[in-house]
């Protein structure tokens, strides 16, 4: 099985809420969720990097942005047809085009969940 691991940002609302709901729909446990919001947590990575983008490592390879997405939902089985489809290139960078403009408005999305 591939394991996945994920990295993100327990002190924000969005991702709170998002790992949640994934952390329901992976009933087989193919996902480590890591909070690395504590200043003493571990990171592969620069911890502000990861904190501003989302980070995920499929099989030991580090991905960050749509394709950390894409490889969340790989491990889903009900997402996997999505992350299989972001597999091609094309749809790929129409995901993280999108992903980059959602960058733009988190910090209101932030705001009003608060």
């Amino acid at each position: 099985m591939t394991k996945v691991i994920i990295w993100y940002d327990g002190t924000c609302p969005l991702c709170i809420r998002e790992v949640a709901l994934m952390r329901r729909l992976d009933r087989r446990g193919a996902i480590d969720f890591l909070d690395i919001a504590p200043t003493d947590a571990v990171c592969p990575l620069d911890r502000q990097l990861m904190l501003a983008r989302f980070h995920a490592s499929e099989d030991g390879i580090m991905l960050s942005g749509a394709a950390a997405f894409a490889a969340m939902w790989r491990a889903i089985p009900l997402l996997k047809p999505f992350g299989l489809i972001a597999r091609n290139a094309f749809v790929l960078g129409l995901l993280e085009r999108l992903y980059n403009r959602f960058l733009i408005i988190r910090p209101r999305l932030q705001k009003l969940l608060d």
